[in-house]
């Protein structure tokens, strides 16, 4: 029996994040690392849009608030120590019409309690600072940034493994956990036969699988983690520099979603997205059904149906954007005139991992579960790859 300190499952960015900030902490603590797929940052943290929020969005004192300010700072610090790729292009933030102007104030506002600094701008000034870009008004959030987290996370392993004794075991699924007063019994399946791990400590770090583990160890769960599809196109080449900002639409403040906007990337291109839509399978990139009958898991309880009923004219929308380019292209048209569906290429979609209460209410914070010997990040949606040093913190600081 192979035994460790620190048992971290999920090798996305924010295991990535914990093993680091361990490493750090602890040099002699023997740590291991366990993931399903072949390499790192395989599904939301290598699929996500790139882009270090500064922290427009979210309630002031929550969770998201306080991690996304402080890991704001921490990744740009991070990509300029290590030279990984980054660019603080800032982010404009627009309103197409006079009734989306009140929820444009009530953004402001909340940047300024945010402790940023936003700009205004006029139709006009949006105009000059942006000539594609039609609005009847906006503001400005310079410390927006872009990166490329598949790397960051990459880097953070590389530094985990070089300070101290952590390990990284690739193909390897969880398949039982077992609670005892001296730790975690882990039970992993890969592909030459089964190895079991006594652990002192468990962290959970496997995102829209975070749910299952917490309930494979006998703990109380009162949400499920729902897959919601977000659907890219990267821009024909025309538009690579179509702008300097990063181009947001103002976001409907009942959905935890930005809305469908225009990304500078790293790599000199653009894109256009996400949509949000409710897929049948947790990894069902290619289609929004799966190719198994786990569509038979998901909506086979309540939850999922009261959130379908409670947000049933945005889920409409949304399935419209995903089933028809000649609408989503026109959500784009809004603010970027001119753009059409003929000028859309293939990009790879993602999955963002919601969680979702028995009532089918959105969990618009990040959320852990914890015992003894077990902390589980149970929802870490956007902007976690922004915040993943702060929440990778607050998980130690609730370890000891």
């Amino acid at each position: 029996m192979t035994e460790c300190d620190f048992a971290i499952v999920g090798a996305g960015i924010i295991g990535a994040a914990v093993a680091y900030k361990l490493s750090q902490r602890q040099p002699d603590a023997r740590i291991m690392m366990f993931d399903k797929e072949t390499d790192c940052a395989a599904h939301q943290t290598g699929r996500n849009s790139g882009v270090i929020h500064a922290g427009v969005y979210y309630a002031p004192g929550s969770y998201k608030a306080r991690f996304c300010r402080a890991g704001l700072e921490h990744t740009f610090e991070l990509c300029k120590e290590f030279g990984l790729p980054h660019e603080q292009c800032g982010k404009l933030i627009v309103a197409t019409s006079e009734d989306e102007l009140p929820a444009l104030e009530e953004l402001y506002h909340r940047c300024e309690q945010n402790e940023l600094q936003p700009q205004r701008l006029t139709a006009a000034e949006i105009q000059r600072r942006e000539p594609a870009i039609n609005a009847v008004g906006g503001f400005f959030v310079a410390q927006t940034g872009i990166t490329d987290y598949k790397a960051i996370t990459g880097c953070l392993l590389q530094q985990a493994i070089a300070q101290g004794q952590c390990q990284i075991h690739y193909q390897h699924k969880l398949e039982s956990i077992e609670d005892s007063n001296n730790g975690m019994l882990l039970r992993f399946s890969h592909p030459r036969g089964e190895t079991t791990v006594r652990a002192a400590k468990l962290i959970n770090c496997a995102g829209i699988y975070s749910d299952e583990l917490i309930r494979m160890q006998g703990l109380e769960c009162d949400f499920r983690m729902l897959p919601f599809k977000g659907e890219y196109y990267r821009l024909n080449s025309k538009y690579d520099d179509i702008s300097r900002h990063l181009i947001y639409p103002v976001p409907d403040p009942a959905m935890p979603f930005l809305g469908v906007h225009l990304t500078r990337m790293i790599g000199g291109y653009t894109t256009v997205g996400p949509n949000a839509v409710l897929t049948t399978g947790r990894e069902a990139y290619n289609s929004l059904f799966s190719t198994d009958a786990e569509w038979l898991h998901l909506f086979a309880h309540g939850d999922v149906w009261k959130l379908l009923w409670r947000y049933r004219r945005a889920a409409v929308k949304e399935l419209h954007s995903s089933l028809s380019k000649t609408h989503y292209a026109r959500l784009v048209s809004r603010y970027c005139p001119g753009i059409t569906a003929a000028d859309f290429l293939p990009y790879r979609a993602g999955i963002r991992a919601q969680a979702v209460d028995k009532n089918g209410l959105l969990v618009h914070d990040f959320k852990f579960v914890e015992s003894t010997h077990a902390l589980h990040v149970g929802n870490a949606p956007s902007p976690a790859a922004t915040s993943a040093l702060p929440i990778a913190d607050e998980i130690i600081n609730r370890l000891f």
